[in-house]
């Protein structure tokens, strides 16, 4: 095997790789056998085909098969061979078999970026102070009121009102045309909730069962619906039946219901209170991962291999569009442009894979290294969150293509919780009154 390296740039090599006849002619041989062991050919017993007609019918085929297998049984022995260590698959832009009878290819290979660490201890990070206040105990109980509550029928003359359930028909057009994604029958509006938006809720409010209605909703350009967003759609409206919830009230009564271990309405609201801190900061951990991975990027710039950032972009786009299956659209039917979505994904793609290279390198630098005790402890959480076995957790990382990634995961945390541990947290001044209310003005403007 000869090989010619040729260095493009400091992130990419080209490499020329050429095979012998000595290797490349068992290789077609046993490729021509095979295919003369299946093929009927009319005029030919099978298995006795002549070469020469096999190469007539078949010797495209037959060399792009062999040619894709002589590059993946050679490939990994030149790279390690000229010492050269990829961060993602080659790209093979030419390959051909030689009138020699040897094979020739070029591979188009990223390597990892040599950069030197700037800081990365005793970054100064801010963040909001935890705390929990009294309005917000009060929307927590008032939550827990609404799931304790009765439900019953509407009184006659009933108007919806919040925290009514409704149940309606409806059906959207735009343009004058019905959208079949955008209907159904029998759903049910939890009034409130806003899982349909709460435009679409507001035009309810005051309507009663057994009323039909016709309104219009312009829908933003950013709505989180690819079918809607920047549409603006009619609907067409049936109150088929309105319930009411009877909510009980807020007392040490209640706090009983709630759970046996509550004697009273104050126990409650300690419980509420240190659940909302728990929650406030396990949010407030990953906002400190985000901020310290970006300060990074900050401190320490560097140039990434940008086929490796189409590759990250590439699993980005395979995530949304399994989020689309899970609502039955594709990305055409969701009026999605793949080549926009991928250029608005290429700066948070960047980003990754910029800070997985410094974490990488914070981890070479400090010796961090995973141990058996921080994988187990990573199949346990997995089996926690699903409710699985930990043998039914790992019988799925079996498989290389599914362990590289969390092993890199894990590796990566125990990073994190060590740059945590080096960080000075400054707690993050409120915004001025004024400020909050211009900002909140803007937004509902």
């Amino acid at each position: 095997m000869d090989i010619a390296v040729e260095q493009l740039s400091d992130l990419t090599r080209k490499l020329t790789i050429t095979l012998p006849q000595e290797v490349v002619k068992p290789a077609l041989d046993k490729a021509y056998a095979k295919t003369n062991r299946e093929v009927t050919l009319k005029g030919f017993r099978r298995g006795k085909v002549p070469r020469i007609v096999l190469e007539k019918n078949f010797k495209e085929q037959i060399e792009a098969e062999v040619g894709e297998q002589l590059v993946q049984d050679t490939y990994f022995n030149a790279v390690e061979q000229e010492k050269i260590e990829p961060v993602v698959h080659p790209e093979i832009i030419e390959h051909r078999f030689t009138d020699e009878g040897g094979f020739s290819y070029v591979a188009m290979v990223d390597i990892k970026p040599e950069f030197e660490l700037n800081q990365y201890k005793g970054l100064e990070i801010e963040l909001p102070p935890l705390s929990v206040g009294e309005e917000e105990i009060d929307l927590e109980l008032q939550k827990i009121q609404r799931r304790q509550a009765a439900i019953q029928t509407a009184p006659e003359g009933h108007v919806i009102a919040l925290d009514d359930l409704v149940t309606v028909d409806f059906q959207g057009f735009h343009e004058g045309k019905a959208l079949k994604e955008v209907r159904n029958e029998n759903h049910l509006v939890d009034m409130g909730t806003n899982r349909l938006g709460e435009d679409f809720e507001n035009k309810l409010l005051g309507l009663q069962q057994g009323d039909k209605t016709l309104y219009e909703i312009d829908f933003p350009a950013d709505h989180p619906n690819p079918v809607l967003a920047g549409k603006k759609v009619e609907f067409k409206v049936d109150v088929k039946e309105v319930k009411v919830r009877v909510k009980p009230a807020l007392d040490d009564e209640m706090a009983k219901d709630v759970d046996a271990k509550y004697n009273s309405l104050d126990e409650l609201k300690d419980a509420i209170r240190q659940d909302l801190l728990n929650s406030r900061e396990m949010a407030r951990q990953g906002d400190l991962d985000d901020k310290i991975v970006l300060r990074l990027i900050e401190l320490t710039p560097f140039e990434v291999p940008k086929r490796l950032v189409n590759y990250e972009i590439q699993e980005m786009l395979k995530q949304t569009e399994e989020n689309l299956k899970r609502s039955g659209l594709s990305f055409e039917s969701a009026g999605i442009d793949l080549k926009e979505l991928a250029e608005r994904n290429r700066e948070i793609a960047e980003k990754r894979v910029k800070g997985d290279f410094l974490l990488k390198k914070i981890a070479e630098v400090e010796e961090i290294k995973l141990a058996d005790e921080d994988i187990e402890r990573g199949y346990q959480r997995i089996a926690d969150q699903y409710r699985m076995s930990v043998e039914e957790v790992k019988s799925y990382f079996q498989r290389r293509e599914e362990l590289l990634p969390f092993m890199n995961e894990l590796h990566n945390e125990k990073v994190l919780n060590y740059l945590r541990e080096q960080t000075v947290i400054v707690d993050k001044a409120p915004e001025p009154a004024q400020e909050t209310e211009e900002k909140q003005e803007e937004q509902e403007g």
